[in-house]
């Protein structure tokens, strides 16, 4: 008998992918399910993009291996697109990494930073991969909590009080999902000035600035963040391009070049026309954001309606593609709540518990559903 490796053991298959399969079987039975679960972006990116990502096809480039760090155009792309917004000086050169999404950097920098043991900080709620990627590299999840009552924001005089030796990275995530918590850069500050107290590798997860969030802002504004810290990103959610898998890592040189010895190693280059068509994205103009963010506005007022429906409360004011609501006092568990919602209403909301332990007591809903689909999903509550 041929056993598997030790760290299967730590890790189990994601939720959303066992969960879909349970959605599917529904579907496949005739049940008319409205999927409210997943932030997957049912729109198509600018024409423009997709015209690039076709004409490139010709291109005598277009079928060969592709660098390992990318076009030296589309590094140019990314940082001047974090000139532009986020008022950050990068060197394309050597201070940014396209990435095939920024989920493989989440285990790029994982393999190039931890060693078996090495403590990691991980949001409680936060995204499930933060521990799934710690786990399979033998590291050991420790779990910060965030709570409404602290505005979704990491207690750190409490951290700073505990036993921090052996702690080597740090994942924040903000704007916050699943909360839609909205950084800044007070926040920012001491979380690079506690990196630095404890040298620890600070990692801000942050693909939702430009979802519904009017002032965006990188970890690298920071003064000497560079030091610390480094910052995945991602055209998923900002361009409608989650298919596509285009992210991006920055940061110091020295750190960009640690996950790199790693990262080419793992692939061969993400596709020609692929990155010709991020280039074209990064290089959109300020109508893409108003007209992206007018869609979503205009869902999440409807998603409102619906949480009000059932009886929940929320933030307005949150950033991102989610709604994250508070369920009524006295409700049964996130988990049996939604599976209710599921099987009576046929609508699939996500479970809070599936980011973490404070994540207990809530729902998330996506903004990735049309406001008719939206409207079918309310109406099912009025029966």
């Amino acid at each position: 008998m041929i056993h598997t490796a030790d760290r299967l053991h730590t890790v189990e298959e994601y939720y959303f992918s066992k969960k879909l399969r349970e959605v599917r079987q529904l579907m496949a039975a005739g049940k008319p399910i409205i999927n409210m679960a997943i932030g997957s972006p049912d729109r198509p990116p600018h024409p423009k993009v997709l015209e690039t990502i076709a004409k490139a096809m010709s291109n005598e480039k277009a079928h060969q291996y592709q660098s390992y760090q990318g076009l030296p155009e589309l590094r140019k792309a990314i940082a001047d697109f974090y000139q532009q917004h986020f008022g950050v000086i990068l060197d394309s050169a050597t201070e940014v990494l396209p990435l095939m999404g920024s989920k493989e950097g989440i285990m790029h920098l994982s393999m190039a930073y931890l060693n078996e043991g090495d403590q990691v900080l991980i949001p409680n709620p936060g995204y499930p991969t933060y521990t799934a990627v710690t786990k399979l590299v033998n590291a050991r999840p420790v779990y910060y909590d965030l709570t409404e009552k602290g505005d979704w924001f990491p207690d750190l005089e409490k951290l700073e009080q505990e036993d921090l030796s052996n702690t080597k990275l740090m994942w924040v995530n903000y704007p916050h999902m699943p909360t839609g918590a909205k950084g800044h850069k007070e926040l920012f500050e001491r979380l690079v000035n506690f990196a630095k107290r404890h040298e620890i590798l600070l990692v801000n997860d942050n693909p939702y600035s430009f979802v519904l969030n009017q002032q965006p802002h990188s970890i690298l504004e920071i003064a000497e963040a560079k030091d610390v810290a480094v910052e995945l990103n991602s055209l998923s959610k900002t361009f409608n391009m989650a298919g596509w898998r285009v992210g991006m890592l920055l940061g110091g040189s020295d750190k960009i070049n640690n996950v790199l010895k790693v990262k080419s190693n793992m692939d061969s280059g993400m596709f020609y026309g692929i990155q010709q068509g991020a280039i074209t994205a990064l290089n959109s103009g300020r109508e893409w954001f108003d007209e992206l963010n007018s869609v979503y506005r205009k869902r999440k007022t409807l998603i409102f309606q619906l949480a009000d429906r059932l009886g929940c409360t929320y933030d307005k004011n949150s950033a991102g593609m989610f709604v994250w609501a508070k369920l009524p006092d006295g409700s049964t568990s996130s988990e049996e709540f939604i599976d209710k919602v599921l099987y009576e209403k046929d609508v699939f909301i996500a479970p809070g518990t599936i980011f973490g332990s404070n994540g207990e007591g809530y729902i998330r809903f996506s903004l990735c559903v049309s406001r008719d689909k939206i409207r079918e999903a309310i109406q099912r509550f009025e029966v």
